[in-house]
């Protein structure tokens, strides 16, 4: 019997080669029996409208190989829900949520219960009542007893007034009558003050003692809801059991035991799925690539139909076992290496260096590349000291870089960079043409926790950053900008580019907001500061290895 969820190829394969290995999910180039399956899913998609959906989504196709040895693919997409019926038979979920009988949508309208009781005690107009009444009778025994406490105050320097003019004035037995008096009436104030502020305490008690019957209500059933969601969250996560080629199977929360807490979503994303149907079919695994279709996201940069890697937050871990066996390509992004190109040092004295760092080698080294910026400079200066680096550029930017070599020159420049005294000018050559001559880009950004290193806008939570830019040259089909950077946020110039509430016209070759080329057209040119020796306003320039004709 033919699998319904095994699609077929409409267009001729016979010509393509399969892969020597299966595709790294974090960073790759989609294989041609991916990008083959990848169309004809989207034109599906588009004679479906999906477009019209209110966000979109993101799709993936893994390419697999049948027990009779026939090609083809099988499809999914991120996320349980789906907007109207299904274009084609998108693998099952590993866990089906929505699943009217079962054990989630019954602990979910438990919850939904629990939280009408809460809202009902918390809108209850007794209730509602009794706590506007325990404001305000608290506001006004503050303004008494305030009140109050002053009066003590004044009489109390007032008796000291008499006491002092009594003690000049007064005869040693009116003295003494006079000191009897004034202590009697300091006895009675302090009484008066006590007695007033335990009828006021009393008098709150009694409208606390209602209120708490409230408040015990709904603090006993937010105990159970958090009970309850609790165990509906351990519930769902061992359902969530994942396979890998050899047949092992782990668990949700084992698989991020190391790490922490499975985040929401874990597990619903489009590769674990098709991962997992491959698996429990026994298809053979050949190639994959997820893409997006619809409408983007206000926040992450998403273009249609434009291949994406796997998510790191919830599918690293995952993935990480459920990949086991399988003999994975190499991470395109540790074969770019600049161990051929060398560091331009544009200035050099006993306090700093001004160098020009190639486009591919490393600020400072990772965990699986060693050469950098900082290991060099380390290299050529072995007796400086401090940290080297005042500031960092991305792997892929080349440019202008200030080197310290010591810490009373690094924290020199340190204090440039936060006081924003320092000016830097960036050279980039974008997709696309732009309207405008000039212009800034005000826009803040915060990291994509679940697609890190990536970037995102966020009005919410994400941190200042404003870019201002200017037109150098176009063509047909590039254009060719300035960048001045006013803050120095992670990816900033990238983001600023490739938004479209930014330019919308991502930077050529960068693979993470726009497309492969041969290199990232971005470049550091310029940079002005002061000298930490002697202060002097020093600038350096260096030209855009790249120009609107490079590829």
């Amino acid at each position: 019997m033919q699998d319904p969820y095994f699609i077929a190829y409409e267009s001729d394969i016979s010509d393509y080669s399969l892969p020597e290995k299966f595709t790294f999910p974090f960073s790759y180039e989609p294989h041609p029996l991916t990008e083959l399956a990848a169309q004809e899913l989207q034109e599906i998609l588009r004679t479906t409208n999906i477009k019209n959906e209110i966000s979109g989504k993101m799709y993936g196709v893994l390419v697999v190989q049948n027990q009779a040895g026939e090609l083809g693919y099988i499809a999914s997409f991120s996320g349980q829900d789906y907007e109207g019926e299904p274009p084609v038979k998108f693998v099952p979920p590993i866990y089906n949520r929505l699943e009217l009988e079962g054990f989630y949508k019954k602990g979910e309208e438990d919850l939904v219960k629990i939280n009408r009781k809460i809202k009902t005690l918390e809108e209850d107009q007794n209730f509602k009542k009794l706590m506007a009444e325990l404001k305000e009778q608290s506001k006004q025994s503050n303004l008494e007893l305030k009140s109050e406490q002053e009066k003590k105050q004044k009489a109390k320097a007032l008796r000291k007034e008499k006491r002092e003019e009594g003690m000049v004035n007064l005869s040693p037995e009116a003295f003494d009558k006079l000191e009897d008096k004034l202590r009697k009436e300091s006895i009675n104030e302090d009484y008066n003050y006590k007695k007033l502020n335990k009828a006021w305490k009393k008098k709150i008690a009694y409208i606390q003692s209602k209120v708490a019957v409230y408040e015990s209500q709904i603090q006993h059933l937010k105990k159970e809801r958090k009970q309850k969601s609790t165990q509906l969250q351990k519930q769902i996560f061992d359902q969530y059991q994942f396979l890998n080629v050899k047949g092992n199977t782990k668990g949700l929360e084992e698989v991020f035991e190391p790490i922490g807490y499975p985040p929401s979503g874990a597990g619903d994303c489009a590769l674990p799925k098709l991962l997992q149907y491959a698996f429990a079919h026994q298809y053979k695994p050949i190639a994959m690539g997820e893409f997006w279709w619809g409408k983007a996201p206000k926040s992450e940069l998403r273009k249609e139909g434009r291949f994406y890697p796997a998510c790191s937050g919830k599918c690293k871990p995952i993935l990480g076992h459920m990949l086991k066996g399988l003999k994975l390509e190499v991470d395109p992004l540790l074969q770019y290496t600049a161990e051929d190109k060398v560091i331009e040092t544009l200035y050099e004295d006993q306090q700093i260096a001004v160098i020009v760092k190639p486009a591919g080698l490393l600020s400072i080294p990772s965990k699986e590349i060693k050469d950098s910026v900082l290991t060099r400079m380390q290299k050529k200066y072995p007796k400086a000291t401090g940290p080297l680096l005042a500031h960092r550029l991305d792997k892929l930017t080349s440019g202008i870089m200030l080197i310290s070599k010591d810490l009373e020159s690094h924290k020199f420049l340190q204090q440039q960079f936060m006081n924003k005294t320092i000016r830097k000018r960036y050279s980039a050559v974008l997709e696309g043409r732009l309207k405008e001559k000039d212009g800034e880009v005000n826009l803040p950004l915060a990291v994509d926790e679940d697609n890190r290193p990536m970037q995102k806008v966020d009005f919410e939570a994400g941190r200042k950053a404003l870019t201002k830019w200017k037109l150098i040259n176009q063509n047909e089909k590039k254009t060719m900008v300035t960048f001045i950077p006013v803050t120095g946020r992670t990816h900033q110039l990238r983001v600023h580019a490739a938004h479209p509430k930014g330019l919308d016209a991502p930077i050529v070759g960068d693979t993470l907001y726009g497309n492969k080329a041969e290199r990232l057209m971005l470049h550091a040119e310029y940079i002005q500061f002061k000298h930490p020796k002697n202060n002097k306003l020093m600038g350096f320039e260096n030209a855009s290895p790249f120009g609107l004709g490079s590829s």
